[in-house]
């Protein structure tokens, strides 16, 4: 509940009156002002306080957004340990809750890996194939989220998002397209696709009463290339060989726009998903395309440095 898409989540729980209480943990506090949620600071890694806030909750439904993208929120390290203790310690508690009767889980597309060949766009039913950290890691809480479900006889929905941007998303690959000056594969142009964060949280709220027992994709209609991206927000350009990527990335880390290797991996290999289930099985579908979405990262604020007019006046003591 503490990061930007869970809060958001959250706050929009807060506006069904059907609801009679929510909670949620997080390692940090919530994001915006919430008023009917109870807000519990949990490391990701305190198993022990994870499974006994949850069984003396004893919820019906579980939304389980505790996936740590690599150097967003967490660093790549960070991420590694948290996602998985944090899925075992919530699932694995909401597992004995008697009164549980759902479970949603926010995954992502990373889970198909890197695609050849002619499934370039995979729907729910293509295999998954994990190339990445971060998609091993998502891989991981599926299995984690369906032994749980199977194990409390109730459905468990894997929302599989694209990758997630907004004003206020830390975003790996959100920060890479704002650089001032980006670098891009000389050799590849690949297609990738995006989804709001409003439409994200609204499709993950929209699966906690769906009752649906597998995955769906969510992706923005439409997509997107990087050059293509990269013209939209006026960006200087870098061309890049295979061989500079290594020179680059470390760079780029001190400069404040790491590149874990999920995002090398759309740079370089695109990453697209078939999202036409979404409005089947969860009744809603995002409402941006994916290039309205990324016109709208190069229309973030920026910090602006501001100098004074005038010295500042000494205070009297």
């Amino acid at each position: 509940m503490g990061g930007e898409l869970g809060s958001l989540v959250a706050s929009i729980l807060e506006t069904d009156d059907t609801i009679s209480e929510l909670i949620g943990v997080d390692v940090d506090p919530p994001r915006r002002r919430l008023r009917r949620a109870r807000f519990h600071r949990v490391a990701p890694t305190d198993r022990n306080q994870l499974v006994e806030l949850i069984t003396r909750f004893d919820p019906h439904v579980v939304l389980h957004l505790g996936v740590y993208e690599p150097d967003a929120r967490a660093t790549e390290r960070e991420a590694a340990r948290w996602t998985p203790a944090a899925a075992l310690g919530v699932l694995g508690a909401a597992a004995e809750c008697p009164s549980l009767e759902a479970i949603v889980v926010r995954s992502g597309t990373e889970v198909y890996g890197r695609r050849r060949g002619a499934v370039t766009r995979p729907d729910e039913d293509a295999p998954i194939a994990p190339t990445s950290p971060f998609g091993t890691q998502l891989a991981a809480v599926e299995q984690t989220a369906l032994a749980a479900g199977r194990a409390a006889g109730v459905p468990t929905t894997l929302v599989r998002l694209a990758p997630v941007m907004g004003g206020h998303v830390p975003s790996p690959l959100g920060r890479l397209l704002r650089l001032p000056v980006v670098p891009f594969s000389l050799l590849a142009d690949p297609a990738f696709d995006v989804v709001d964060g409003h439409d994200a949280a609204a499709a993950l709220v929209a699966a906690a009463s769906s009752r649906y027992d597998g995955a769906v994709n969510v992706a923005a209609n439409g997509s997107i290339t990087i050059r293509q991206a990269l013209r939209s927000g006026s960006r200087r350009t870098i061309p890049f060989f295979g061989p500079e990527w290594s020179i680059a990335r470390p760079i780029l880390a001190m400069q404040g726009a790491p590149i874990p290797l999920h995002v090398m991996e759309l740079v370089h290999r695109g990453r697209l998903a078939d999202g036409s289930r979404a409005r089947e099985i969860l009744g809603v579908s995002p409402l941006l395309r994916t290039s309205e979405v990324i016109d709208r990262v190069f229309q973030w604020e920026s910090v602006v440095h501001i100098r004074p007019t005038r010295p500042p006046q000494r205070m009297a003591s």
